[in-house]
C-alpha cells in the first residue's frame, strides 16, 4: 500500500491548505483530518490495484519488494484492499466539500485508468505522474473553501505552486524516460525519447525546470500573491531550490553523459526545499 506515499500527498494537501487560508487555522481540525484520511486511502487503494495488475511484470523483473511477488499475501487479497480502501476514500473526501469530492473522484478515477492502461502510455502517463504531483496542492486549498458548492475560488499562489509542481514533475518523468530507454525499446514502449531522441528529450525536461524556475519568481514580485509578495522566507529558500534545478538543466543540456539517476534524486530534493519555502513562506 505503500503508505508513506499517502502521507507525502497529505504534506501537499496541507500546504494548499495553509497557502490558502495565509497561515496555519486549527478551526479546520475536522478539514485536516478527513484529508489525511482521503489522501491516505486513496493512495493505498490504487497502489494496491497497481500491484495486482503488474503482478507478472514484477515477477519478470524480480521486483522481491513487492509483497505479491514473494507470496506474502495473495492477489485477490490486493483486490479486497482496493475495495474496502477505495470507497473510504471517496467517503471522506466527500464530507470535506463537493469541490474536494470531484477532484477526489476524478483523481481515483485517473489512478484506475493509469493501473489498467494509461501507464503502458508513457507519453500519457508522464503527464498523469505529474498531475499526481500538482493536484493535492488544489485539494488542499479546495478543503478550506468556505463555499458549500462547487468552487475554485483559490488564491493564485495555489495555482502557481501547482503549476511548479507539475512542470517538475514532467521533467522527473522524461528524464526517467530517458534513462530507461534501452529497455523501453526492446519492449516497444512509446516514450518521449522514443519519438525525438534521448537529447532532444533532456533538453524538453531543462525547458519544463526553466519554466518552473521563472514561475517560482512571480509570487515575490507582483503583489496580488499577497503573503508572497516580498516574502524573504519564502525567497531565500525558493532561491535554493532554483539553483539546483538551474544546475540540473545545464547538465541535460550541456552533458550527454549526465548521470540521469543521480540528478533524479537532486530534483527531489530540489522540489521538496521549495515545498518548504511556500510553507514558511504561508506562516511567516
Amino acid at each position: 500500500m505503500r503508505l508513506e506515499h499517502g502521507v507525502m500527498i497529505f504534506l501537499g494537501i496541507l500546504i494548499g491548505s495553509v497557502i490558502s487560508l495565509e497561515g496555519w487555522d486549527i478551526n479546520f481540525w475536522d478539514k485536516f483530518i478527513l484529508t489525511f484520511f482521503t489522501a491516505l486511502f486513496l493512495e493505498a487503494s490504487t497502489f494496491a490495484l497497481n500491484d495486482y495488475f503488474d503482478l507478472e511484470i514484477d515477477k519478470k523483473n524480480k521486483r522481491t519488494d513487492r509483497p505479491l511477488v514473494r507470496g506474502d499475501i495473495k492477489p485477490k487479497t490486493a483486490l479486497i484492499l482496493f475495495g474496502i480502501f477505495f470507497p473510504l476514500g471517496i467517503i471522506c473526501s466527500f464530507f470535506v466539500n463537493m469541490t474536494c469530492f470531484i477532484i477526489a473522484l476524478i483523481t481515483a478515477l485517473l489512478a484506475i485508468l493509469y493501473d489498467t492502461h494509461i501507464k503502458k502510455i508513457k507519453l500519457v502517463g508522464n503527464f498523469y505522474i505529474a498531475y499526481v504531483m500538482a493536484i493535492p496542492f488544489i485539494f488542499g486549498a479546495a478543503a478550506v473553501l468556505p463555499e458549500k458548492g462547487l468552487s475554485l475560488n483559490f488564491t493564485p499562489s495555489v495555482f502557481i505552486l501547482a503549476l511548479i509542481a507539475f512542470l517538475a514533475g514532467s521533467g522527473r518523468e522524461i528524464m526517467k524516460d530517458v534513462q530507461d530507454y534501452e529497455g523501453d525499446r526492446e519492449k516497444g514502449v512509446l516514450s518521449f525519447p522514443r519519438y525525438i531522441g534521448k537529447y532532444k528529450s533532456s533538453i524538453v525536461a531543462a525547458l519544463f525546470y526553466l519554466i518552473a524556475i521563472v514561475l517560482s519568481f512571480i509570487p515575490f514580485i507582483f503583489e496580488t500573491f499577497g503573503i508572497y509578495y516580498r516574502n524573504i522566507y519564502y525567497i531565500v529558500i525558493i532561491i535554493i531550490t532554483d539553483v539546483i534545478l538551474m544546475l540540473t538543466s545545464m547538465q541535460l543540456i550541456f552533458n550527454k553523459d549526465i548521470n540521469l539517476k543521480k540528478y533524479r534524486k537532486v530534483t527531489l530534493l530540489a522540489i521538496f526545499i521549495g515545498l518548504i519555502g511556500f510553507l514558511l513562506g504561508a506562516l511567516f
